[in-house]
């Protein structure tokens, strides 16, 4: 149920809405942040414009939504801020994040993926706020999983409703086995391999392809592009690995759909917060020697959705 506040909520494009008439430089009650809270849940992607924020208040608004996770690479947080995990273009560490598509460079270009997904423990959510805003491109794209999932017919849902998916985490695109790799290349210095960046080599993560949401008790579709490999047992649902994989295609192919996407067009001044157990999220990228600044604070998890 509504509270009565001040705030004002505007629809955003396809899904997620934008929240108003809130500064997060001023205190705000306990109606206020239960408000916020509420709109996250139900909406999964809030969307605050034209706000001065400094990283402490940033750390301060995004405690109002869960505790902090502090990000275990030390090289891509703030010494200063360690809640901060600091993403960054325009710098010497383009490099390994530079791919080349339909021959084009591009820096951080980033395919449909749920944070620490292959975990089976992955963050709550996470908060975004535009630092240097790059001049083009750049845009972040949010996918609304619970949505995807309502709009399935009900023959799908019977079929996926006690499957489990299984994602192997892989640092080279190209072995990726849903994703579109049309006009792809990767550059000179894409690792090849987790140890490259510092990562250690993460077992296979296995999830129901439908999770009820924690919070919500929602029926999320738990389907994404980045690292998914295989349906489990597929036999145990009457399918072939053949038909198991086009499944996984049907579904992938349901998930991009424009219905249910929302792109953000950064501006300074901006916060996005999205809700991890239900949205999923990518980024176009940009062009090599573009500055961008994002600072991200990342809502803790807690619950484990999936096994490894």
């Amino acid at each position: 149920m509504a509270i009565n506040t001040n705030l004002q909520v505007t629809p955003l494009d396809n899904v997620g809405v934008e929240i108003s008439g809130f500064n997060i430089n001023e205190p705000a009650g306990p109606e206020v942040h239960a408000e916020l809270n509420r709109l996250w849940l139900e909406h999964g992607i809030l969307v605050f414009r034209d706000q001065d924020i400094t990283p402490e208040n940033q750390i301060e608004f995004s405690r109002i939504f869960g505790e902090l996770e502090i990000h275990p690479l030390k090289a891509t947080t703030s010494e200063e801020y360690p809640e901060l995990f600091v993403l960054e273009n325009g710098v010497e560490s383009d490099k390994p994040n530079t791919a080349f598509y339909d021959g084009e460079a591009i820096v951080n270009r980033l395919a449909w993926h749920m944070d620490l997904h292959y975990t089976g423990k992955p963050n709550r959510g996470a908060l975004l706020r535009a630092v240097i805003v790059a001049d083009e491109d750049g845009l972040t794209g949010f996918g609304d999983l619970t949505k995807a999932y309502e709009t399935l017919d009900d023959a799908t849902k019977a079929k996926i409703s006690n499957i489990e998916v299984a994602y192997k985490f892989e640092m080279q695109r190209t072995k990726w086995r849903f994703i579109d790799n049309t006009g792809y290349a990767p550059g000179p210095h894409s690792p090849k391999t987790t140890a490259e960046i510092g990562f250690p080599d993460f077992p296979d993560s296995i999830y129901p392809a439908v999770v009820t949401h924690p919070v919500s008790a929602k029926p999320v579709l738990e389907v994404v592009e980045q690292f998914l490999d295989r349906v489990i047992d597929p036999e145990k649902a009457g399918m072939s690995n053949d038909e198991a994989d086009d499944l996984l295609r049907q579904l992938v192919a349901h998930t991009r759909k424009p219905e249910f996407h929302y792109w953000h067009q950064w501006r300074a001044g901006d916060m996005v917060l999205w809700d991890n157990w239900s949205v999923m999220h990518c980024t176009t990228g940009t062009k090599p020697g573009v500055r961008r600044l994002i600072h991200r604070t990342t809502i803790a998890g807690g619950q484990t959705l999936g096994r490894q």
